[in-house]
């Protein structure tokens, strides 16, 4: 698979996670909900004032965001930054109850933040899963050959 045929799997992937860790500046990875935009090559998230994210989103800090998806048969590390954005319109395209749970004026809450992770690069593994994951396995005892069990590269973005 090219480096371009697995950037269209990440984001395609992507779209199915619900949930991964969110590391900004070097402090403790967190539990964030991305909302990837393949056309700005972006993966946005609402966060909190004062949050590890928004800290680093308005320093245009480092960050890096860990999936591990078995769901969705995806697990990556991807690194880039974080910047912040007051776009009022891609918030309230982003907004959900999901959302809201966080902040209890809900949208019109003060501390609500929308900030901008831009991939520069990262590793990805785009398994198969399922009975295909169990054949390969079953395959590679009996040839003694590794299985393969999908797509795995680096890629930059």
């Amino acid at each position: 698979m090219t480096d371009t045929d697995l950037k269209q799997e990440f984001w395609k992937r992507l779209d199915d996670v619900r949930a991964g860790l969110l590391a900004a500046d070097s402090e403790r990875p967190v539990p964030m909900s991305p909302m990837p935009d393949k056309d700005a090559n972006a993966i946005w998230f609402i966060t909190a004032a004062g949050s590890a994210a928004d800290r680093a989103a308005k320093s245009g800090g480092e960050a890096s965001f860990y999936v591990a998806d078995p769901k969705a048969n995806f697990y990556a590390n991807i690194f880039g930054r974080l910047e912040e954005t007051n776009d009022v319109a891609k918030l309230d395209e982003l907004w959900s109850v999901m959302a809201a749970a966080w902040f209890p004026d809900g949208r019109d809450d003060d501390a609500v933040r929308l900030v901008k992770f831009t991939p520069r690069d990262g590793e990805i593994w785009a398994t198969d899963g399922g009975a295909a994951y169990l054949y390969e396995i079953a395959k590679a005892h009996v040839t003694g050959n590794m299985p393969d069990v999908g797509e795995h590269g680096r890629v930059n973005f």
